[in-house]
């Protein structure tokens, strides 16, 4: 029993003494538990100031950013699982806009920050440098400016750094050279200038290094050798002078090289190709590189794959490049290659062995010989063949059909013969083919209908025979057609005429066609050149040529042409040059030709002309006229030295002089009498009469009722309602009698000025027709089951809304954005200037639609665009552009920052202003910016915003939808930028933007010049995809 006490005894003084541990133990816990809560609040509130920080948010990604859920569940954030701290913060692609909060830097365990592909504006917070477990920071592709945050030095575990596409400036800082852990440093595509600092030679890490596209000048460092582990090397697109240094070429990591666009100079070394083993990819273009191509490349990696050497002054030949098996591209063009020699082309046939063939390039070199028939044995892939240029003689080998993925040949300035191969007719994908200036005969053969991509054609100064082939109308896409200077016969087949889709050039000039120049010409509304100049055609010129409303140049001369010049002519507003000399053509000049205000020259010698030569317009400029060879024409301004014309009669005799003068008395008396009745008349008919009538639409459809509307939209139901507007709402309904979607605007007559609004629509739409406007179909003016007065307008349906819900979404699912790309944004921005070019010069009566903006912009299933709303539109009194007398009766005209600046000033409109707000909308559809956006305050607008970053930097406003967003490391260096076709095409859509927004009226472009632009520019990116 004694035992069993103190057995007990025991047991109880260990189990309180572990209490007391445990309750000692607790106690001490209890300020690290509030420790814990109050660093996970720190997470919290920095993120909700972050959230604070941001103006715009168009997928809605901030919604639920909120108290309902614990800040790690909300979108973009990871938190570490245990300790709840944000670890990653990833936005990227968001459109988002505004700054970057400093209160980012309290996010102490972050590892992750990328914010890349939105819109923030501001610099850089220099808080980020607190941020000291940080691993890979980017926020490339953004609007971001001042200089690159030295204090970055704190981030010691920093590992990338994105920071290209933005707009900073100022030298590249010491202090990045302490990152000794950054792997991946990414400053391309801004503004940067001084050298390439030797200290990143300390980056011992490095393994890529991208710094191109800035303004950095100098040479390079030798110490940037140092960089044991590099393998990606991008500094093209600087100012960057001297030599490659020569122990970059020792560097055996490296797998990418691009130095393109500096002005280097120097020789490559013959072994570089040995001692860069796993070399890839080599960028040198556009430099001042000497030397042959060193032979080593023979024995280059297996996996090499790009050579991009063109417009330097390399000489000699091509090694063999067999062994390349991956090679992709092979551009060398604009060098001095080859010895024109009959061997220089030896180096296509170990070309064959090249699978992975994509392009190759070595025009404008001096390359001679015949083409091996072993060409038709490369790549399947062989997407680009340019051999122009050269010294190439012989006949192109038929086996080159082989070559099924061509999607562009161009052989010009050759010495090729022989006749073009039967087997072009295998390239279905074919998109361009230059022959000219060649020594190619035969006949053009029906198999180049067969190429049903062709856009671009050119055949050219060569001897081609025999007639055009009628098949050339299949090629539905054809742009660009040029068959000039050939020996070619025949009538010009209608087939070719019958191709709408020639804009840019037609020429069958300097052969010896013959007949008629058919009416269907007129279906070429688009074309800017043609020429069908040194041939043999007759007959009449026909009126139909005046509906080319696009052409600036037209050449007949040198034919066989009768009749009279017609006066169709004049509707070629945009026409510049015109020469119809060497004809047989007779009649008068006609009067109407003076209102083609910029004709620059106007060429009608050695015809049959007669009659007064007019005075107006282009024809008070002698220098711009070549009227010779036409010996009864007269009159015309004195520098043209013509004699005068005759007096058409005799001088009436005193009694006849008074007769006449008593004839117009009685008859302008009766007139006058006529006039007093029926203004009477009318006075007392209006008087009778509603003060406001509704317009009767006499096409399309008969009027509906209001039951039938009513019955359409389930009465107006509000899951019906598809927008609205100052004096109308648009319900999406059905005709029963036509079981058709159509969209029905609603008028909301208590609003002042409704009533002139669905007269002013009436009138605009009823007796205009055009693709791109949108389409009345009826109209309803009845009584609703209250007996109020009913009003509305009956349209087609467009199925895909707005354009003003595709530049700025916002309950779209942000997974998922509908998005235009850039080649469906020129197609509307063509579409829509269709539109108003036709409603200022096309109809009986000038239209000024005055509220030209997104949300009035509708688009159909095939994305084809329809200006829609002239609830407010204008008819002009007069054919006058400059301006109108009409003033405004429902208030301002336009909406606010698409409304040009003199509505502001004065009551009158004018196409002018059209014009304004066009350029504002091409202006909103590159940067993705609405012109009422809060950052367009103070003075600031959104054509200052462009015209700032206007021409050298645009990629900085560009809308991030049309960047790719692809990050540095799973791309090519060429990649990193705009393919240069697309930015220059960007250069000039923006160019037409501000030219068309600017402040006087007068300097503002026409919509006849604003289309000529944008279908030059839409063929030049057709080329780019």
């Amino acid at each position: 029993m004694k035992n069993s006490s103190l057995m007990l005894l025991a047991f109880w003084s260990v189990y309180v003494h572990l209490f007391c541990l445990f309750m000692l133990n607790s106690l001490c816990f209890i300020p690290n538990m509030t420790t814990f809560a109050s660093r996970n609040e720190i997470d919290h509130l920095a993120l909700l100031k972050f959230k604070e920080s941001i103006s715009t948010d168009p997928y809605g990604i901030f919604l639920s950013w909120n108290t309902s859920n614990h800040f790690c569940n909300w979108p973009g954030i990871t938190c570490n699982p245990k300790l709840q701290r944000v670890t990653q913060l990833n936005l990227t692609g968001y459109k988002l806009e505004g700054s970057i909060s400093p209160h980012v830097g309290n996010l102490s365990y972050m590892i992750k920050l990328n914010l890349a592909t939105n819109s923030f504006h501001g610099k850089i917070p220099q808080e980020l440098g607190r941020l000291s477990h940080l691993q890979q920071l980017s926020v490339a592709n953004n609007l971001l400016a001042g200089e690159i945050p030295t204090n970055l030095t704190g981030c010691t575990d920093l590992k990338i750094l994105y920071l290209h596409r933005n707009n900073l400036i100022g030298k590249i800082p010491i202090q990045i050279g302490s990152l000794q852990k950054l792997e991946q440093l990414s400053t391309s595509r801004n503004k940067l200038t001084g050298g390439i600092p030797s200290f990143t030679g300390n980056l011992s890490s490095l393994t890529l290094l991208d710094i191109g596209n800035n303004n950095l000048e100098g040479d390079i460092p030798q110490e940037i050798c140092l960089l044991k582990s590099l393998t990606f090397l991008a500094l093209g697109q600087n100012n960057l002078t001297g030599t490659l240094p020569p122990c970059l070429y020792n560097m055996s990591s490296l797998t990418m090289i691009s130095a393109t666009e500096n002005q280097l100079n120097g020789s490559l070394p013959p072994n570089m190709f040995h001692t860069l083993s796993n070399l890839q990819e080599f960028y040198i273009a556009v430099n001042k590189i000497s030397g042959p191509i060193p032979p080593s490349i023979t024995n280059a990696s297996i996996f090499f794959l790009a050579l991009e050497a063109s417009r330097n002054n390399l000489t000699g030949q091509i090694p063999s490049l067999g062994k390349l098996q991956y090679l992709d591209i092979l551009s060398l063009s604009w060098n001095n290659l080859g010895d024109n020699s009959t061997n220089d082309l030896d180096f296509l046939k170990s070309l064959t062995n090249c699978s992975n063939l994509h392009m190759i390039s070595i025009s404008y070199n001096n390359f001679g010989g015949h083409l091996p028939n072993s060409l038709g044995n490369l790549s399947s892939q062989l997407s680009l063949l340019y051999l122009g240029g050269n010294q190439i003689s012989g006949e192109i080998p038929a086996a080159i059909g082989n070559l099924i993925g061509l999607t562009l040949l161009t052989m010009e300035n050759n010495s090729i013969s022989g006749n073009i191969p039967t087997s072009f007719g295998k390239f279905q994908k074919m998109q361009k083919i230059n022959l000219a200036g060649n020594k190619l005969s035969g006949e053009i053969r029906a198999y180049i209908g067969n190429l049903s991509q062709l856009f671009h054609l050119e055949l050219n100064e060569n001897v081609l025979e025999g007639n055009i082939p009628p098949s050339l109308g299949n090629c539905q896409k054809l742009q660009y057609l040029d068959l000039s200077h050939n020996n070619l016969t025949g009538t010009i087949p209608s087939e070719v005429f019958m191709l709408s889709s020639l804009t840019k050039l037609l020429n069958l000039s300097q052969n010896s066609l013959s007949g008629s120049i058919p009416d269907k010409v007129g279906n070429l509304k688009n074309l800017d050149l043609l020429d069908m100049s040194e041939n043999r055609l007759s007959s009449e010129i026909p009126g139909t040529i005046g509906e080319c409303i696009m052409l600036e140049y037209l050449y007949l001369q040198g034919n066989s042409l009768q009749g009279i010049i017609p006066s169709s002519l004049a509707s070629l507003k945009g026409l510049q040059r015109l020469d119809l000399s060497r004809n047989n053509l007779s009649g008068s000049i006609p009067n109407v030709l003076q209102k083609i205000t910029i004709l620059k020259y106007f060429n009608v010698s050695f015809n049959k002309l007669d009659g007064e030569v007019p005075t107006e317009g282009f024809f008070q400029n002698a220098s711009a006229l070549v009227l010779n060879g036409n010996s009864k024409l007269c009159g015309g301004i004195s520098k043209l030295h013509l004699p005068p014309c005759p007096l058409k009669g005799k001088k009436l005799a005193r009694h006849q002089k008074f007769r006449l003068i008593a004839a117009i008395v009685s008859v302008v008396v009766f007139l006058l009498m006529l006039s007093f009745i029926l203004t009477i008349y009318w006075m007392r008919k209006r008087s009778n009469k509603p003060s406001l009538e509704s317009p009767t639409i006499d096409h399309q459809l008969a009027q509906v009722s209001y039951q039938s509307l009513h019955n359409g939209t389930d009465g107006f139901s509000s899951t019906n309602l598809i927008g609205s507007g100052s004096f109308s709402s648009v319900y999406k309904g059905t005709l029963e009698f036509k079981d058709k979607v159509v969209a029905i605007k609603v008028l909301n007559l208590e609003k002042k000025g409704a009533h002139k609004s669905f007269i002013t629509e009436c009138n605009a739409l009823k007796n205009i027709k055009h693709r791109n406007l949108v389409q009345i179909l009826t109209c309803c003016s009845s009584s609703d089951y209250k007996g109020q007065e009913f009003k509305a307008l009956i349209f087609e349906y467009m199925r895909n809304g707005s354009l003003e819900q595709w530049l700025h979404p916002s309950t779209l699912n942000a997974e998922q954005p509908r998005t235009l790309n850039l080649d469906q944004r020129l197609n509307i921005m063509i579409d829509i200037a269709s539109a108003i070019h036709y409603l200022h010069h096309e109809c009986e009566q000038s239209i000024v639609h005055c509220d030209l903006k997104p949300s009035n912009v509708l688009l159909d299933d095939d994305m084809v665009a329809h200006v829609s709303d002239f609830g407010i539109a204008r008819l002009l009194s007069t054919i006058n552009e400059t301006t109108s007398k009409q003033t405004s009766t429902i208030g301002i005209k336009g909406t606010l920052g698409y409304a040009p600046p003199e509505y502001g000033m004065t009551s009158e409109v004018s196409t002018y202003g059209d014009v304004y707000s066009f350029g504002i909308l091409m202006l909103e559809m590159l940067t993705g910016r609405r012109p009422t956006d809060e950052i367009f305050e103070d003075g600031q607008n959104l054509r200052n915003f462009v015209a700032i970053s206007f021409p050298d930097n645009i990629s900085q406003i560009l809308d991030p939808q049309l960047i790719p967003s692809d990050e540095a490391t799973t791309l090519k260096e060429n990649h990193h930028n705009l393919n240069p076709s697309v930015e220059m095409c960007l250069v000039s859509l923006f160019r037409i933007g501000l030219a068309c927004s600017m402040e006087s009226q007068k300097e503002r472009k026409t919509m006849n010049d604003v289309i000529m632009e944008l279908n030059r520019i839409r063929e030049v990116l057709s080329t780019c995809w």
